[in-house]
């Protein structure tokens, strides 16, 4: 039993970018389906695709590296609110990774959306984590 499946989904991604893999499959739930959305908008995965199979699912992702010098898109992922210890903000407190060259993905009243777009909308929200 995994007791926090958002950050199993970032450290099997975190460890596949590390292994140099080309695609990594995790299993599938509606959190893990809105980041990786997220993701592929942003272009931090190459392409990904979900697969109905068995009770829950799984997703493929097909990660993305520079074509000449093989370096992952995604050069670090971690996890911020944990189920220890929750982290929130509001419009104004929202965090800005590498001043504004990563993103935070932020789970709000209206979905789970990056720091940017929740800024303007002026809303907050639970902190998920951070990519850069």
């Amino acid at each position: 039993m995994i007791t926090d499946p958002i950050a199993d989904f970032l450290t099997r991604v975190r460890n596949a970018v590390n292994a140099k893999h080309r695609i990594v499959e995790v299993p599938a739930s509606n959190v893990k389906k809105a980041i990786t959305k997220i993701l592929f908008e942003k272009g931090y995965i190459l392409n990904y695709k979900f697969e109905e199979e068995g009770p829950q699912g799984t997703i493929k992702i097909a990660l993305k590296y520079h074509p000449v010098t093989k370096q992952p898109a995604i050069m670090t992922i971690e996890r911020v609110s944990r189920p220890g210890l929750r982290q929130y903000a509001d419009s104004e407190n929202l965090p800005r990774v590498m001043n504004g060259l990563g993103i935070a993905i932020i789970s709000t009243s209206r979905g789970i959306m990056t720091d940017k777009e929740a800024r303007n909308l002026h809303i907050g929200g639970e902190v998920l984590c951070y990519v850069s």
